[in-house]
């Protein structure tokens, strides 16, 4: 370390820069923080579906068994992701099943944006139909958990990167 290192203390910093980086992009910290939260808003959309279907049209209602299958599909895969983190080992597959497609066209990042794209347009279905407010109690605070935690590591990531950005 040279001395002007040791005056700044900027090794010091760089090391727990790199800590930090390091946590906000291992898989535990995804799949806790955004792959389970999805995986809840797309189960509880399912519910809401299956729910909407049996009064208005079985189509509907199919629609909700798909996209909770898919839901269902895609935590396993995150749990996965963990596990295999936890492990210390790299994962054979992706988060889930949309990106997990998308590696066989050598591209699961675009794929994965697609995805996200289309948990954030069940989200705003929810919230726009006024099917949010169909959940019972228990299904709410469900929802509650995963929002809070989206949005509460979301905000630590932009501000971490920020004070990094700054020094």
């Amino acid at each position: 370390m040279s001395s002007t290192d040791l005056k700044t203390g900027t090794c010091s910093y760089r090391q727990e820069s790199d800590i930090l980086q390091r946590f906000f992009t291992r898989p535990l910290f995804l799949s806790l923080t955004i792959g389970i939260p999805f995986c809840i808003f797309k189960l509880l959309f399912g519910i809401t579906l299956v729910r909407a279907g049996s009064v208005m049209a079985v189509p509907i209602s199919v629609c909700g068994w798909v996209v909770a299958g898919w839901a269902l599909a895609d935590l396993a895969m995150n749990i996965g992701r963990e596990i295999y983190d936890i492990l210390n080992r790299p994962a054979p597959f992706e988060y889930c099943t949309i990106a997990q497609i998308g590696r066989f066209f050598h591209m699961p990042m675009v794929f994965l944006a697609i995805d996200t794209l289309l948990t954030f347009i069940i989200i705003c279905t929810m919230l726009w139909s006024g099917w949010i407010a169909t959940l019972t109690k228990s299904e709410s605070y469900l929802w509650y958990v995963a929002t809070t935690l989206n949005l509460i590591s979301l905000s630590l990531v932009i501000l971490y990167n920020e004070i990094r950005t700054l020094r």
